[in-house]
């Protein structure tokens, strides 16, 4: 199964209707400046990334894609993953920890 679920949200994407797909998760916003990495991280719950602006090159376990505003990633708990902001303006991204359900489709 992939992690990434391309144009899942219309561009740019609403943090509220985000936080509201993810209930029981954390909600938080990043905003990156161009060339910031994430590197190697690897958590006890499980995450999502929703791209709001920019590109941002994401890898989960040995999948790699370039990801723009409206994609979803989920990754699973105790998974690696990197993620490289790539744009020259910068990127924002709503993001979240917690156990992935039925409901987090």
């Amino acid at each position: 199964m992939t992690a990434f679920h391309r144009a899942k949200y219309s561009s740019p994407p609403s943090a509220d209707q985000v936080r509201e797909d993810f209930p029981g998760f954390t909600f938080g916003t990043f905003r990156d400046p161009p060339g910031q990495v994430w590197a190697d991280f690897v958590h006890d719950e499980d995450e999502f990334i929703v791209v709001a602006q920019g590109e941002i090159v994401i890898t989960v376990a040995d999948e790699t894609a370039t990801c723009g505003p409206g994609d979803l990633v989920r990754i699973p708990a105790q998974v690696n993953h990197t993620l490289e902001t790539t744009e020259a303006g910068g990127s924002v991204w709503h993001y979240g920890y917690g156990r992935f359900g039925e409901t987090h489709d």
